[in-house]
C-alpha cells in the first residue's frame, strides 16, 4: 500500500470531522470559546479516535471486523443524532449559552470525537495484509484528521461571525446528516 492510497484515505476518513468542526466553528460565539484551547482540543480527540479506530480493526482483524461494521452506523447515527437534536432542542427552547457551554464540554467533545470515529473502526482491516505500513498509516490519519478539523472550525468560525441567524439550529442539523449518511453508507455499501 502506498503513501499517495494511505494520504487519500486519510482525507476521505477526515471529511466527517471537518464538517462536524465546521458545525462546532459555526456555533461558538466569540468571546466565549478561548481562540486556541477548545478547538485544539476537539481536533486532538477527532485525531486520537481517528488513529485509534483503526488500529482496533487491525488489530481484531477480520474476525470481529463483520461485527464493528454492522454496528458502527447504528451507533453513529444514535450519537451524532442525539447530539443535534439536542443542538435544536436547547436553541428553540431558548438556552442558547447553556447550549455552548455544553457542546464544548469534554464529554460533548468525546462522544463527537467517538461517532465520527465509528467509520474508520472497520477500516483498520485493510491493513491486515500490510503490515509493515500500519503506523505509518496511524500516523497519517491522525495528522490529517487534526489539520481538517482546525481548519473547518477556523472557517465555521469566521462564516458564524458573520451571519445573523441561528446557527445553532443549522450545526444541529448538519451533525444529524452526517449521522444519516454514516448510517446509509454502513447500511447500504
Amino acid at each position: 500500500m502506498s503513501i499517495l492510497t494511505i494520504i487519500l484515505l486519510a482525507v476521505g476518513l477526515a471529511m466527517d470531522c471537518f464538517a462536524v468542526s465546521v458545525c462546532k466553528g459555526l456555533t461558538s460565539p466569540h468571546g466565549y470559546v478561548p481562540r486556541y484551547i477548545k478547538p485544539i482540543l476537539m481536533a486532538m480527540l477527532f485525531g486520537v479516535f481517528h488513529a485509534g479506530m483503526p488500529l482496533i480493526g487491525y488489530f481484531a482483524g477480520s474476525f470481529f471486523a463483520s461485527f464493528f461494521e454492522r454496528f458502527a452506523p447504528w451507533i453513529a447515527l444514535a450519537l451524532l443524532g442525539f447530539i443535534g437534536g439536542k443542538m435544536i432542542y436547547d436553541s428553540l427552547k431558548g438556552d442558547d449559552d447553556e447550549a455552548h457551554l455544553a457542546d464544548f464540554s469534554f464529554w460533548g467533545l468525546l462522544s463527537l470525537a467517538f461517532a465520527t470515529s465509528m467509520d474508520t473502526l472497520a477500516t483498520g482491516v485493510i491493513f491486515v495484509p500490510h503490515p509493515n505500513v500500519i503506523w505509518w498509516a496511524v500516523g497519517i490519519i491522525a495528522l490529517t484528521c487534526f489539520v481538517f478539523s482546525i481548519t473547518g472550525f477556523i472557517i465555521g468560525h469566521l462564516v458564524g461571525a458573520r451571519l445573523r441567524f441561528n446557527v445553532t439550529i443549522l450545526g444541529g442539523i448538519i451533525l444529524i446528516l452526517i449521522g444519516l449518511k454514516i448510517f446509509i453508507e454502513g447500511i447500504c455499501f
